[in-house]
């Protein structure tokens, strides 16, 4: 840096100063953003300020209540599906009922074991559901 006595070369000094100190100013925002990601943006964390208890005890009993919710409503769906699901066996036995009043002793159709197999697969379904509970 040069200082003469000269009004011009002095301003322009003073000039190129604060551009020069703007320059580190505005560098040394971004030091941070040397940490992060290269692609990032820089990014300002915001601050978080200590909950008070009050403010906690709303928060928690929110979350229960609706985690009280969540559950009351999975339990209504899975009733209704096991009601549903117990429906669908009654109709199964009834059909099975009919295919096994139409065979004879020496036959037994294909039909028969196949919603045989049905009945049990549903039935084991619906026993796990209950179990669920």
């Amino acid at each position: 840096m040069h200082i003469i006595v000269g009004t011009e070369i002095l301003e322009v000094t003073v000039i190129a100063m604060r551009w020069l100190a703007l320059l580190l100013l505005l560098d040394l925002t971004r030091v941070p953003a040397l940490h992060a990601e290269a692609h990032e943006p820089f990014q300002v964390q915001g601050v978080q300020l200590p909950r008070t208890p009050v403010e906690d005890s709303v928060e928690d009993e929110a979350r229960r209540k609706f985690e009280r919710d969540q559950q009351k409503k999975a339990n209504e769906e899975r009733f209704q599906k096991v009601k549903e699901d117990t429906e669908k066996l009654v109709q199964l036995s009834n059909e099975l009922k009919g295919y096994v009043g139409k065979a004879n002793e020496h036959t037994l159709s294909l039909d028969v074991i196949k919603k045989a197999e049905e009945i049990e697969r549903l039935a084991r379904s619906v026993k796990d559901k209950m179990r669920a509970n």
